[in-house]
């Protein structure tokens, strides 16, 4: 049987944030180690399930030493780093060798010492591995993706949805690519195009606009059978390294003389990006506005109004803590309203001593850094729930996985249930509302700390969605982040005669 080496090692950087990311972060999120995998993730719609349903059907021995996935935050430790590419660079000797490798990274990591963590990654397994086994990977279509993973690796299959509901398939379509690589029916290679730009492509977003037209012409370009795979990145902003940025990055087939076109379609499609580059499919409102449209609607609601704090989104490294939108509502009296989430240990601390059913004043949020998006407040309320955290998330995102928030707890602010967590996490499937207790379709206001992934789960339920601009760290004002290490010149910071 050939032996296929598959592994997740999974960070989103926010360089920005002072929440250094160390291994117990991989541990408190989604963290698997050998066998605990096959009952984590088979029958699931996850990366990792597609991963074992191909390894069935091509006959291939699944080698899968770890699934380590921490919530976006600071940068990972040296310590973290070295131990997790560690379990999976041994489990290839231990082994004997592999045939194949299948990894489903990020693509926008970084660590203490490696700007580029999923490059040295790659680097080393390449090292080990040698020039003739085949390396696919499958990549967040937010991943800043550098010149070394493109060397590095045979395919680079990002994503083709924001929220990301394609996990699965990108698992099985590297698969594909690794089956026929080792079939000898042929040779991939990856080649990289990009512009000098921070951001771009809305954002990675979807539903229109620049990114889901590149992406639908990647589509049919792939399915013409002209190319292998072909990836647009939106990349992610707020890592400040070097190689920050969109690009895209196309897997051709070396046997058949593909490279010439794969560059053209690729500096094409930059090309493009460039050129959309001011395009911006939202509208952000103040804290302040979004509550006062909730309160002049809810009376009578009978679907709920979502409001998403985009800036301080724990999908995109934000603390998860702060209050700003949370102040409003309460501010404005919201009736029938829920809120997820505030991720405060020690808030949950004061509610689980007060008891269920008993009233408290709890000072929750805005201690990570009460400058960005709010500080503390101080409200009295009623313990509703405690429970141990534990979500299973069916929704479009969960794919049937477990989730673990921590101790969590509910605690009822006048007309508004607020949700207090203690393992950060975005909401992004209802059951983070439901294993609470909390039924958000009832609810004539819902609010989420997201940017984008909630629309997957909560768009469908909802009257109308609005966005919120809190002021917190994940804000799009680019101008205002201490950028020290990104290639310059690099628009938006920069004025740009030559994108190339």
């Amino acid at each position: 049987m050939r032996r296929v080496l598959c592994a997740v090692l999974s960070h989103e950087t926010n360089t920005f944030s002072k929440d250094a990311t160390d291994l117990a972060s991989f541990q408190k999120r989604d963290f698997y180690l050998g066998n605990q995998i096959p009952a984590a993730r088979r029958g699931t719609r996850s990366n990792f399930g597609g991963s074992f349903e191909a390894a069935d059907k091509y006959g291939w021995r699944l080698i899968h030493p770890v699934i380590a996935s921490a919530n976006p935050s600071g940068t990972v430790t040296r310590a973290a780093f070295e131990h997790l590419t560690g379990l999976i660079l041994d489990a290839v000797d231990q082994a004997g060798g592999i045939d194949a490798a299948l990894l489903h990274l990020h693509g926008a990591m970084v660590a203490d010492g490696f700007e580029d963590a999923e490059g040295e990654l790659l680097r080393r397994l390449r090292e080990k591995v040698g020039q003739d086994v085949p390396i696919a990977v499958t990549l967040d279509l937010h991943g800043n993706i550098t010149p070394l993973m493109a060397e590095t690796a045979n395919a680079l299959v990002g994503f083709k949805t924001y929220p990301h509901i394609d996990q699965y398939e990108r698992a099985w379509q590297a698969a594909e690519i690794l089956e026929r690589t080792m079939n000898g029916e042929i040779a991939p290679r990856v080649v990289l195009a990009r512009r000098k730009m921070l951001t771009g492509l809305d954002m990675g977003r979807t539903q229109g606009g620049p990114m889901k037209e590149l992406v639908d012409e990647g589509i049919a370009i792939e399915r013409s059978g002209e190319l292998l795979n072909v990836s647009v990145f939106a990349g992610f902003p707020h890592s400040d390294i070097a190689d920050v940025g969109p690009s895209v990055a196309i897997a051709y087939d070396a046997k058949a003389g593909k490279e010439g076109r794969a560059r053209e379609v690729a500096e094409r499609f930059m090309d493009r990006c460039w050129e959309t580059r001011d395009y911006a499919a939202l509208t952000f409102l103040t804290p302040e506005a979004a509550a006062r449209k909730a309160k002049a609607e809810e009376a009578g609601a009978t679907k709920p109004l979502i409001i998403a704090d985009y800036t301080d989104n724990p999908g995109g490294g934000g603390y998860g803590d702060t209050t700003a939108l949370l102040k409003a509502m309460v501010d404005a009296d919201l009736q029938n309203a829920a809120f997820h989430a505030i991720c405060d240990p020690s808030a949950i601390a004061e509610g689980v001593r007060a008891g269920v059913g008993n009233s408290a004043t709890i000072t929750l949020g805005g201690k990570w850094d009460p400058t960005k998006g709010g500080g503390p407040l101080t409200l009295t309320g009623k313990v509703r729930v405690i429970n141990d955290g534990e979500v299973w998330a069916y929704g479009p995102m969960g794919g049937g996985v477990r989730r673990d928030y921590g101790l969590s707890l509910v605690f009822r602010v006048g007309g508004i249930d607020i949700v207090l967590i203690t393992n950060n996490g975005q909401a992004l499937d209802l059951g983070q509302y439901t294993a609470l207790g909390i039924d958000p379709t009832r609810k004539a206001t819902v609010a989420v700390k997201s940017m984008h992934h909630f629309r997957a789960a909560f768009q469908p339920i909802s009257r109308e969605v609005v966005v919120v601009d809190s002021g917190s760290l994940c804000s799009e004002n680019f101008a205002a982040l201490p950028y020290r290490n990104v290639r310059r010149p690099v628009w938006p910071l920069d004025p740009i005669a030559d994108p190339h």
